[in-house]
């Protein structure tokens, strides 16, 4: 089968799971219990993401790294299982760099990537989760890992909220500040 150029197609290829039922044990069962303390207490939790194929993965490394770091296409590993084409050719074979590079630009936004995406991650392993949480009450009561009625009553009403993070790590979903919906086994 010939390989298929980079683009915007390959984005749909190779989902990434929304199910906290694809998370690996212990983390699967901790972040269970934390989303249902969110919901119990009322805060609305969508979770975007939790285990990344690894084919998923390394379309999102290199089309980020051909992109925003220039990686020459042509130097881009092979894997097996993903047929993709990286370097764009004219009909006499020579090179289109700037096809090649637009073509990994449009793969970059469509899979909404901000930082550079490690080939293997907290994603790949099935310790991490991607998750919006916001609650519109004055306060939000939830119960942390021990079982303790914990009030949150601070000015922020998400997941960058402090003390929401404090009852996240009790039950061993940690928060990685700099990445708004990213929480982890390790908080990496």
């Amino acid at each position: 089968m010939p390989k298929q150029l980079s683009g915007l197609r390959w984005v749909t290829k190779f989902p990434t799971s929304q199910s906290t039922d694809d998370l690996t044990e212990p983390f699967r069962t901790n972040c269970k219990k934390f989303v249902a303390a969110m919901q119990a207490a009322g805060a609305n939790v969508t979770i975007a993401a939790t285990l990344r194929p690894p084919q998923r993965a390394y379309l999102m490394h290199f089309s980020f790294r051909i992109a925003k770091e220039l990686l020459d296409p042509a130097l881009v590993p092979g894997m097996d299982g993903v047929d993709i084409e990286w370097v764009h050719r004219d009909t006499r074979g020579g090179v289109l760099l700037s096809e090649s590079r637009d073509a990994a630009a449009m793969m970059v936004t469509g899979f909404a990537i901000v930082f550079r995406p490690a080939l293997t991650s907290r994603h790949s392993e099935g310790n991490a989760i991607d998750m919006n949480v916001f609650w519109t009450t004055p306060e939000l009561k939830i119960k942390n890992a021990s079982g303790s009625d914990v009030i949150i009553n601070s000015r922020s009403k998400n997941g960058s909220n402090a003390d929401l993070q404090k009852v996240g790590k009790s039950y061993g979903v940690l928060k990685l500040v700099t990445d708004p919906p990213h929480w982890s086994n390790d908080g990496r």
